[in-house]
């Protein structure tokens, strides 16, 4: 694997959301998400309206050379998609869902943070989607666990999900994808613990 496709993932995407953002007509934006989130679930370039979003300007390195969508194509249709659906029924101008930084393990702690009652399920849910034992089974848990982030208003850095979500689809990177999660969600727990004993001191 080449290194430098999964920055021209990440480089790819962020220019896509950003080329969506600076769509100034509402129906206009409206209607390619709508468009976007159909698209959900769906093999890249099965959804010809997509086109233009997901495979325009796609470069030549990460594109396929068969009948079948490279890793690159999954990638990229995979973080455009959830982030359509990350993006339903938010204002445009006061609630973009897409934020460097913001990491799925660290979103997901802070769900917790936010309803801990319910740290247990939340758990599960994020358990079961870094476990998944294929692309696929990813793609529909990620859509629930995006579903939940949209409730809560947390966002997500897209341009990083996609570049995991690349390396993720060759075997031997896998565990580092799912290590690399687990750090996001337990790093943030830990600062969790120590807040926690901060206030028991007080």
């Amino acid at each position: 694997m080449n290194p430098s496709k999964a920055g021209k993932i990440s480089q790819f995407v962020q220019a896509r959301i950003a080329r969506l953002s600076h769509i100034h007509n509402e129906s206009m934006l409206a209607a390619t998400l709508a468009k976007l989130r159909r698209g959900i679930g769906k093999e890249p370039g099965s959804l010809p309206e997509l086109w233009e979003v997901t495979l325009d300007g796609l470069p030549e390195t990460l594109q396929g050379n068969d009948d079948r969508p490279s890793f690159g194509e999954r990638a990229v249709h995979t973080a455009l998609t959830l982030f359509a659906l990350h993006q339903q029924s938010k204002d445009i101008k006061e609630k973009w869902m897409c934020e460097p930084g913001a990491s799925l393990g660290g979103a997901m702690r802070e769900m917790i943070r936010r309803n801990p009652d319910r740290e247990m399920a939340i758990t599960r849910r994020f358990v079961a989607a870094v476990t998944a034992d294929g692309y696929e089974e990813l793609v529909w848990h990620l859509r629930g666990l995006v579903q939940l982030l949209r409730t809560e208003e947390l966002k997500l850095d897209y341009p990083q999900l996609a570049k995991e979500l690349f390396e993720y689809q060759y075997p031997d990177r896998r565990d580092r994808i799912r290590l690399q999660w687990g750090r996001q969600f337990y790093r943030q727990s830990a600062q969790d613990h120590s807040d926690n004993r901060s206030d028991d001191k007080e």
